[in-house]
């Protein structure tokens, strides 16, 4: 491929996705591609092979933020005409005008960290100060995302819950290496299980897709045949998901290595899980306290009284001190959420006055009786209030 061949390709149409398309897209885009055109499943079809090293070649650039940007703005900058004017793949250099542009000078000769477009290619074609190529890393499965939905006492106490996730997953019958039980993949001779091989030409050095292993690094003779050779499938799990104590909602749990499976055995994304908590009739929460509303009657916060509150684990007393005003806040210690670091926050209860609907004769009289004492007493409700 020559140097103009290469930057006027467009990895873009190769995956079928625009050229604002998110990383998510592109992940999406390039893995139903490969299923579709992997050669262990299109034996002997020589254009789905090219297909497949083309939508290769397409996401080792696309998939990875750096290298993505590095292309953008190189294919800008050749499209715009950057460099004053056309580009001379025998001439060795760009001109425009009267200049010419040497590429020993506009491809970093000059010396490494100038700021030249061989930092630029750099990171493209995989090659370092030293201009070896790097090693390819297995390629990490994708994370997952999922939710799940937690009565209040659950989410508060801590709970373990059941999953069921249908993502892709290590082959049951190769578990994951890609190769029929017995056999084993073997290292590809060609790039030494790089994944990747180098080419010089002219003043560029190319680091492309290894032909012979289609840039997996490992050669695998015998294709597992449930899998075709990729050591992933689709199945439906179910994973036990352990919640701590205290969890809010809308808080994320995340899994490490449970996401979905790596080609040929790399490793596998993470689970990431989101957790919704009910809303409890009773209790409500304020950080690692409890609270609740407590109805009492006009006579407990006058006489005062000891009543019978709920908790998470039983029902405790709370003392109400005679002439408890209401909508008082009282606290009982420790019966809280618990705390990641130890112990549990405090349990806050609102008092608040029950008003009766329907008094009988007797009752009615009493409360009669009570308001005239209270009134030869002394007693003004509204003393001071609004200027009274």
């Amino acid at each position: 491929m020559s140097q103009r061949e290469w930057i006027e390709k467009d990895f873009y149409k190769d995956l079928g996705v625009s050229s604002d398309a998110s990383q998510e897209e592109i992940k999406k885009a390039y893995r139903k591609l490969a299923r579709d055109l992997h050669p262990d499943a299109n034996p002997g079809d020589t254009a789905a092979e090219e297909r497949f090293k083309s939508v290769s070649e397409a996401n080792a650039v696309l998939s990875d933020p750096a290298k993505r940007k590095e292309y953008d703005e190189t294919r800008r900058m050749f499209a715009s005409g950057g460099f004053g004017g056309g580009f001379q793949p025998g001439g060795g250099g760009f001109s425009g005008g009267n200049t010419t542009f040497d590429l020993g000078d506009l491809f970093g000769g000059g010396g490494a960290g100038d700021g030249g477009l061989g930092d630029l290619f750099g990171g493209l074609f995989n090659r370092g100060a030293s201009g070896g190529a790097n090693r390819s890393r297995p390629r990490r499965g994708g994370d997952i995302e999922t939710q799940t939905t937690l009565d209040f006492r659950d989410a508060v106490q801590g709970v373990t819950v059941p999953l069921r996730l249908t993502s892709p997953s290590p082959c049951t019958t190769c578990h994951g290496s890609g190769a029929e039980p017995g056999t084993s993949p073997r290292v590809c001779p060609q790039c030494n299980g790089s994944g990747i091989v180098s080419r010089n030409q002219g003043a560029f050095g190319f680091s492309e897709p290894c032909d012979e292993c289609r840039g997996s690094g490992s050669i695998i003779d015998s294709p597992c045949r449930d899998c075709h050779g990729s050591g992933v499938q689709e199945r439906t799990r179910t994973i036990t998901v352990r919640v701590p104590s205290g969890i809010k909602d809308g808080s994320r749990i995340r899994l490490a290595g449970q996401g979905e499976a790596g080609l040929r055995g790399a490793p596998s994304g993470d689970l990431f899980v989101t957790v919704h908590v009910r809303p409890d009739r009773v209790f409500g929460r304020d950080g690692d306290n409890l609270t609740l509303v407590l109805p009492v009657s006009y006579g407990e916060l006058v006489l005062g009284s000891t009543v019978s509150v709920p908790t998470l684990d039983g029902r405790v007393g709370l003392k109400i001190p005679a002439g408890t005003a209401d909508g008082r806040v009282l606290r009982v210690r420790g019966r809280g959420v618990p705390k990641r670091a130890g112990g549990a926050g405090d349990l806050l209860v609102t008092v608040k006055v029950a008003i009766p609907q329907k008094l009988d004769e007797q009752a009615t009289e009493a409360l009669r009786e009570y308001l005239r004492a209270e009134e030869s007493g002394g007693f003004d409700p509204r003393e001071g209030w609004a200027g009274a």
